[in-house]
């Protein structure tokens, strides 16, 4: 068995008065937006400038964060330690040490990262020859040379090796001397070098602007004050989830979810895998065990334990407990995690043996987010969700005029519905959180066109409080070139909650220019595209919460004038009788009466 949690507090640092502290804070989180504005910015791919699938934090010497870039997504900022930590390791087992000037990169999904195209750039901050921290950059990349084109979609992947470059603490500059056989080694290596060379070196400027300010602010208060500041908000925030902790009742919560995994094979243990999650709650303490869970495969669908499991762990549990919209400001660094412990059993899913492949562990680990909200659920019925819609990226690439081009699109999924709110629709959900991308900027950069963005019609989970709706994308190739997709739930529905319908799984169509098509599985390896072709993706809707006959009619009438739903639904699923454009309260109550005593 494998068990993680955060280190605790390091040295005893001299005490800071709470203003002083604040203000420090206030500093940190300044710098982390700072270099995440920085690089949006500077970058050349969308996946970075629009959809913002980056992370930016300071991390001090003992690998906590100490502050992180707030638009930056969960499962690129929360690995950022477990990234400096692969860092310490790698370069001591092979003698090196860390000087200033060094910029280190590392992509190691078994030493932190979460998968090999989110690439970390870290710069090593020295005062008076002393290592005082770090400050460091993440962000998917479009491409990191796998043995197909794109980061996304390399479904079929035997071991991390065909996932692509394996980049392991490699200094990129070396005491300020930039190593250019190292970055002659990535343009040659990796396609449409053009971008994804010069997003990395985004990363690093970045990186450093957060270096330069993380210097400024220890020289302003010193390294002492700055640390034990630090200390002070670590305990604060330690102490914010500890009193959410404690309000659950002792006891043990449970909850089984499923992946496709694969759903076309004719292997068993390749579709169908249970995630099984079970929460131990003991005062202040709670323990999260993955027992259960499938065994690992031989596809690249198993999750880093460090990087992706525990990260799906922290957040979620983070935003069921310690919610800002509820209790206000909340100090986001490594003190959040400290009462939470992570079991998960070796050769698992949720903690492969090297080399397993594990390119494609979003789509799972939204799953272990998902079931840790159904676990809680009872626990706290009305800090959750209802079942969340899990989402797909489709990897779009080819060549133009000699040179390459790919795009990774997301498709949203969408959130079930919580108590006093309707589902989100539409949207990047739980660890992901990346934006949409603009359909002129796709259009204005790529050789593909979005003939249809929009919401579904007539689909909505219904609930007290609906499920939130997923969106129809609809795309076509302009030009010969190449897709594969990465994705999942198109075979379990998102669990209703309190009487609540069950959401809508996702479906995938491609229709080919010669009149024929096919539907797809949430999973496929790379194929040819022809111009004309195109695509067809239903997002998925995420569960109800609540009896649907407690709806107030007024909200079922706006989501028939807002063609969510037609009257007729609204009658078969809330006892709403809809007539033009105001709601038959009579006809309804009756209607709702007679539903009720069935």
């Amino acid at each position: 068995m494998t068990s993680s949690s955060v280190p605790g507090k390091g040295d005893n640092r001299r005490a800071v008065d709470p203003i002083t502290a604040s203000v420090i804070q206030g500093a940190l989180e300044s710098i982390a937006v700072e270099m995440g504005y920085k690089l949006m910015r500077m970058a050349y791919s969308s996946i970075i400038r629009e959809s913002e699938d980056f992370g930016a934090a300071i991390v001090d010497v003992d690998c906590r964060q100490l502050c992180e870039s707030k638009q930056s997504t969960p499962l690129q900022s929360g690995p950022i330690p477990g990234y400096i930590k692969g860092i310490n390791k790698s370069l001591a087992s092979r003698g090196e040490e860390v000087r200033p000037g060094d910029v280190i990169m590392h992509n190691d999904p078994y030493g932190g990262s979460s998968h090999g195209p989110d690439v970390l750039f870290a710069i090593p901050v020295f005062i008076d020859d002393k290592l005082v921290g770090w400050s460091a950059t993440t962000a998917h990349h479009l491409d990191i040379g796998s043995l197909s084109p794109g980061s996304c979609g390399i479904v079929d992947a035997m071991d991390v090796y065909a996932e692509g470059l394996q980049l392991k603490a490699i200094k990129v500059f070396d005491q300020g001397k930039k190593n250019d056989m190292v970055w002659h080694m990535l343009r040659d290596n990796i396609r449409a070098s053009h971008l994804v060379v010069d997003d990395m070196e985004a990363q690093i400027a970045a990186a450093r602007i957060g270096a330069e300010r993380f210097i400024a602010l220890i020289e302003r208060y010193s390294y002492d004050t700055v640390m034990g500041a630090s200390e002070a908000l670590m305990d604060a925030s330690e102490k914010m989830m500890r009193d959410a902790i404690t309000k659950i009742p002792d006891g043990v919560y449970t909850a089984t979810g499923h992946i496709d995994g694969y759903e076309y094979s004719e292997n068993p243990k390749e579709k169908n895998l249970p995630i099984v999650v079970t929460l131990t709650v003991e005062g202040s303490d709670i323990t999260v065990d993955l027992t259960g869970t499938a065994d690992q495969v031989d596809l690249p669908i198993n999750m880093p334990f460090e990087g992706t499991v525990d990260v799906a762990i922290w957040l979620t549990i983070r935003s069921i407990l310690v919610d800002s919209a509820t209790v206000g400001y909340v100090p986001q660094n490594s003190g959040l995690t400290r009462p939470i412990k992570i079991v998960a059993p070796k050769g698992s899913l949720a903690n492969p043996n090297f080399p397993a492949p594990v390119i494609a562990r979003f789509t799972p680990g939204l799953m272990i987010a998902d079931t840790i909200m159904r676990a809680l659920a009872p626990a706290v019925p009305q800090q959750i969700s209802a079942g969340v819609g899990n989402l797909k990226v489709i990897a779009f690439s080819g060549l133009e005029k000699g040179q390459h081009w790919v795009h990774m699109e997301i498709f949203e999924g969408a959130y079930g519905g919580r108590y006093g709110k309707d589902g989100m629709d539409a949207v990047d959900t739980l660890y992901a959180n990346t934006r949409n991308n603009p359909i002129e900027d796709i259009e204005s950069h790529l050789p593909l066109r979005v003939n249809r963005y929009e919401m579904r019609e007539d689909m909505v989970p219904a609930g007290k409080w609906r499920g939130g709706i997923g969106a129809v994308r609809e795309f076509t190739f302009l030009g010969d070139g190449g897709y594969s997709v990465e994705g999942e739930g198109h075979l379990f529905k998102p669990w209703g909650f309190e009487g609540g319908q069950e959401g809508d799984p996702a479906t995938l169509r491609f229709d080919r220019h010669d009149g024929s098509t096919e539907n797809l599985p949430s999973k496929l390896p790379y194929r040819a595209a022809k111009t004309g072709d195109k695509f067809i993706a239903h997002g998925p809707c995420g569960g109800g919460y609540g009896k649907p006959l407690e709806r107030d009619p007024e909200d079922v009438l706006d989501d028939v004038l807002d063609g969510y739903i037609g009257a007729d639904t609204a009658k078969a699923d809330y006892g709403v009788v809809v007539s033009g454009t105001a709601v038959d309260e009579a006809a309804t109550a009756k209607l709702r009466q007679s539903m009720a005593a069935q």
